[in-house]
């Protein structure tokens, strides 16, 4: 059990003990544990009530909404006794997508708090901060204030307490998101959805609903226990039961939600695939023709199709480093109407700057079903390379790696070599990035090339120099 929340933050008994909690739970963009022997009660009460101190939140409000984990109702209701003594009202949503905590607080302009821990398994937990207008908060916007606050208490506030209360915007993201995205379908679709038991399940059904499309649900009910499958799309094995529905309803696209419902895999009439970076390059050119002349975010391993395609329809490509926080500060800094990651993040400048696959998915929903072809073909039109996605490998000296790795490439002619986040080699028909986990003993190493052969025959070169340096060595090969 989780047990009560303390009455005040300052009860908490142990402040080092609480410090050394906190340090292991928030994360670089988020926080995020083993609940309750990381994140329980009391840890959740002091980051209430150190987020509504540093957001300015006294007199105001704060949005909150929470995932389907059975722990996050007492965390929720923790966390809003911290906001609320330091003298803050709580918007509390209620069940929601992360997306839709992100236009809570765009919509509201009010600072939020999402709990949820995404595809995390089931024992874990953790929230996703913002500030009003879903800006952003990582460790060096607000994050790493608020943890310490958190572990050394906050200040009293002579002003009253402030109030919870409910507030419903199920309804009004999904009439904003539909604004957003013209579907006006030549033929209705056939579209299965796996939510994986994750807030898919609760917020496909309203987003779709009155649209030409004919729904198969796929785990829509809420379970965080995850009793079919891990919600998280990016792991091959945990698109296998779509691939195989989309097949056996003869269906024209499949659609996986993760966790949370922020991120959106997509599968076509086949039951193959499709690329992030194909849906990122589809995306960015029905935005350009909405907003011509504008810039698009990319990160680096993303296909080298996604600037190409860019440049062709009139827009300008920004490529940045992995990581939603580099994303969302080039869209602010360039005005980008729109920015995509490999990883499935896709953000949009009508949306606050923040991250929403479901907007996504009714962009490559309108653009399938406006035209006759089927999605294997329409995607094609955004799939020039062959990549061999992401591989890790597990090594004792990731510098050591990488250099040997560098010595064997750096003097080839007409090879180039950056290091904007890890190291990426290019060269005319191929390019290569090796970078290093934050938190794990691992590289990751993304090829792409020309053609089948140049990709597999680069990819061994570079995995057998960096296993060369493995003390151990694992791989998982990762869309």
């Amino acid at each position: 059990m989780l047990g009560p929340p303390t009455s005040t933050t300052s009860s908490v008994a142990d402040t080092s003990a609480l410090g050394s909690r906190l340090s292991q739970i928030v994360k670089a963009y988020d926080i995020r544990g083993v609940v309750p022997e990381q994140l329980d009660t009391d840890v959740a009460q002091a980051l209430g009530a150190a987020f509504a101190h540093v957001v300015g939140a006294a007199g105001s409000a704060v949005v909150v909404g929470q995932d389907m984990r059975p722990s996050s109702p007492a965390l929720v209701a923790a966390f809003a006794e911290g906001v609320t003594s330091q003298g803050a009202d709580v918007l509390d949503i209620g069940l929601s997508a992360t997306d839709q905590l992100y236009f809570a607080s765009g919509h509201l302009d009010l600072p939020g708090a999402m709990f949820t821990a995404s595809h995390n398994p089931a024992h874990y937990n953790g929230i996703k901060l913002c500030r009003a207008g879903a800006v952003p908060v990582g460790q060096d916007s607000g994050l790493a204030e608020v943890r310490e606050l958190a572990a050394s208490g906050v200040p009293g506030q002579d002003r009253r307490a402030g109030s919870v209360r409910t507030h419903d915007v199920l309804s009004a993201y999904a009439d904003y998101l539909r604004s957003l995205v013209d579907i006006r379908a030549n033929r209705r679709l056939t579209v299965v959805v796996d939510a994986g038991n994750g807030m898919g399940g609760h917020t496909v059904p309203t987003v779709l609903a009155g649209l030409p499309v004919d729904l198969v649900p796929m785990y829509f009910e809420l379970d965080g226990s995850f009793p079919n499958h891990e919600a998280n799309p990016l792991d091959p094995a945990n698109l296998v039961d779509l691939q195989h529905r989309v097949r056996a309803e003869g269906a024209d696209i499949g659609l996986a939600f993760d966790g949370d419902a922020d991120r959106c895999f997509v599968v076509d009439e086949r039951g193959t695939p499709v690329s992030p970076s194909a849906v990122t390059a589809l995306v960015a050119v029905r935005e350009l023709a909405r907003h011509p002349g504008s810039s698009v975010i990319h990160n680096l391993i993303t296909s080298r199709a996604v600037p190409e395609i860019v440049r062709e329809h009139g827009g300008v490509p920004v490529r940045t480093r992995v990581g939603h926080s580099f994303i969302k500060a080039e869209m602010a800094r360039t005005g980008a109407v729109f920015g995509g990651e490999h990883s499935a993040h896709y953000y949009f400048r009508d949306f606050w700057r923040a991250d929403t696959g479901m907007l996504a998915a009714l962009h490559v929903l309108s653009a399938l079903g406006e035209q006759d072809r089927p999605l294997s073909l329409l995607a094609a039109d955004y799939s020039r390379y062959s990549a061999s996605g992401e591989i890790n490998s597990a090594v004792g000296d990731q510098g050591e790696a990488v250099a040997a790795v560098r010595d064997r490439f750096a003097a080839r002619p007409g090879v180039s070599v950056d290091d904007l986040d890890g190291m990426t080699v290019q060269a005319a028909d191929w390019w290569f990035n090796l970078r290093g986990s934050n938190t794990e003993p691992l590289l990751r190493l993304n090829v792409e090339a020309a053609d089948d052969l140049t990709m597999l025959a680069l990819r061994d070169e570079v995995l057998g120099l960096v296993r060369g340096n493995a003390r151990t060595a694992h791989d998982r090969k990762e869309r």
